[in-house]
């Protein structure tokens, strides 16, 4: 499912159940301090409930924060961020109907000066570098700590950028390695659907022999021992989901 390109009106429906949201999550039970010209609103957007209301309960705890509003996938944080112009919004990547990568594209689009971090459960220095290379202001996973979560909430409205310690050391592990090609990941998609060379080759519209080809490309680049080990080392990277 895409993302709804028209401009989102009050009437929208937010996670809070159609209530005006800051009534919505004083009702959840969350202590929500008053937007002011020096707060730091916050979107939060995650696919699970829990995590999101660990989130919101421990922002409402930092003075200079609130959380004006709630979103379950990348389309409804498409329309709250349209709605609320928070300035930060935390994103995951893996979500239902609407991802974070392309939450992400969509906002940036309409919103350059967003501040976006992604904060979720998935590394691997290809997913990483394609987030930041949108816009991402930091990526964390959600092993971090609240205080880091915060602190990087902070950082990005004074344009710092903070990546996890481990992921930044696996973006310096694989710098200067050679990237895989877009007819190459289609190729990879495939494989990793269990299709045969020859219901690759049928799909592309290409013959065999460059499926094959393709694919020794593929193994040498990612220093994979068979198609299966390919498979496998692309989805660690994040060049696949």
């Amino acid at each position: 499912m895409g993302i709804d390109k028209r401009a989102s009106s009050p009437d929208d429906q937010a996670t809070t159940g159609g209530l005006p949201p800051l009534v919505g999550l004083r009702q959840k039970g969350y202590t929500v301090n008053e937007p002011s010209e020096t707060t730091i609103t916050v979107l939060i957007t995650d696919d699970h409930p829990a995590m999101r209301q660990g989130l919101a309960s421990a922002i409402a705890r930092e003075p200079d924060m609130t959380v004006v509003a709630e979103a379950a996938d990348g389309a409804e944080a498409v329309s709250m961020y349209r709605l609320h112009r928070p300035s930060v919004a935390l994103l995951d990547l893996q979500m239902p109907r609407v991802d974070g990568i392309e939450a992400m594209e969509t906002i940036k689009a309409d919103f350059p000066d967003a501040n976006l971090i992604v904060l979720t459960s998935y590394p691997g220095d290809a997913r990483v570098t394609r987030a930041l290379s949108l816009g991402a202001t930091s990526y964390l996973l959600k092993t971090a700590t609240l205080d880091e979560i915060t602190r990087a909430i902070r950082s990005s409205l004074t344009g710092r950028h903070v990546v996890a310690p481990e992921i930044a050391y696996d973006i310096a592990r694989h710098a200067g390695s050679e990237p895989l090609t877009v007819r190459e990941l289609k190729v990879l998609r495939l494989a990793g659907a269990g299709q045969s060379n020859k219901a690759i080759a049928a799909a592309l519209f290409v013959s065999e022999d460059t499926v094959k080809s393709r694919m020794r490309s593929i193994m040498a680049k990612l220093g994979a021992l068979d198609r299966t080990h390919a498979v496998m080392i692309a989805v660690q990277r994040g060049f696949l989901d």
